[in-house]
């Protein structure tokens, strides 16, 4: 796939965080191409879940450029990010535990409406309209992530997957850009997970634009375009899956020393079989 300027949908270089004494990330970056689903992986405390952190907002950077379709854009809340478009999950799944799913995805669909505060209080015309196609529309992503029958089911009594759907569906009904996915398959079943693959790819086909932090390295390397592997901070590789799962620098990082013929899991479609 081309990542010419106009097919460039997140550009991000020179990003470093710091934490007091820990130099958290260093000179970090990456290019997503527009219908690219990206993964970021690395060893436990590797830094990706703060790198991630940092291009959603929910971190404020020390230094790095950030741009979003080609205009920059300022990683200082995650609500701003999301209207500049970019769309995120949570490890720790955050939904409203007692709003029923349909108004769960509603609540992301505010970020888009117009009709204000006043017409809100005075429930105008426009407000009644515009309430109606959200409601109308958050209906469409449940049955597009495959839970539209649970849309009256408060959040918290549905399954562990149908959360995570459910968290997916709340990010698309932003129209983002790029949808971030942190550790979507954390906690799944084999069965879940396979049913999670079929929907990014969905998601991809479709046109949207995926970025997806995952511990599943399998997962990753099965359904990812291309992949950037952090360690300590900073990036150790970046290419296709299958580039990457030879890197003798990410297996180092992954096996450590005294392996004379390690391999990462290839690109291959999940199995259903438990994760080791």
């Amino acid at each position: 796939m081309s990542t010419s300027a106009s097919a460039v949908v997140l550009e991000v270089s020179g990003v470093s965080k710091r934490f007091g004494g820990l130099q958290a990330l260093s000179d970090v970056g990456l290019r997503i191409a527009r219908g690219q689903v990206y993964g970021l992986i690395g060893p436990n405390g590797a830094g990706k879940t703060t790198f991630f952190n940092v291009i959603t907002g929910l971190y404020a950077p020390d230094s790095g450029r950030f741009e979003l379709a080609g205009k920059p854009y300022q990683p200082s809340a995650v609500h701003q990010v999301a209207r500049a478009g970019i769309a995120r999950t949570f490890q720790n799944i955050r939904l409203f535990a007692d709003m029923t799913a349909l108004e769960n995805v509603m609540v992301g669909r505010h970020v888009r409406t117009g009709s204000g505060l006043l017409g809100a209080v005075f429930r105008s015309r426009a407000f009644r309209e515009e309430e109606a196609a959200i409601e109308a529309r958050a209906q469409e992503l449940l049955d597009y992530v495959g839970i539209g029958r649970y849309a009256d089911f408060r959040a918290r009594t549905l399954s562990y997957g149908d959360q995570r759907r459910l968290e997916i569906a709340r990010a698309l009904a932003t129209d983002p850009q790029l949808v971030a996915l942190d550790e979507p398959a954390a906690g799944m079943n084999a069965t879940e997970k396979i049913e999670l693959r079929a929907l990014i790819d969905r998601i991809r086909h479709d046109g949207r634009t995926v970025l997806l932090i995952e511990h599943d390295v399998k997962l990753v390397m099965g359904l990812c375009d291309r992949v950037t592997v952090l360690d300590y901070g900073k990036p150790i590789a970046e290419g296709t899956p299958a580039e990457v799962q030879q890197n003798a620098r990410v297996i180092e990082a992954y096996l450590g020393h005294g392996h004379s013929t390690p391999t990462l899991p290839a690109a291959a479609p999940v199995e259903p079989e438990a994760r080791a």
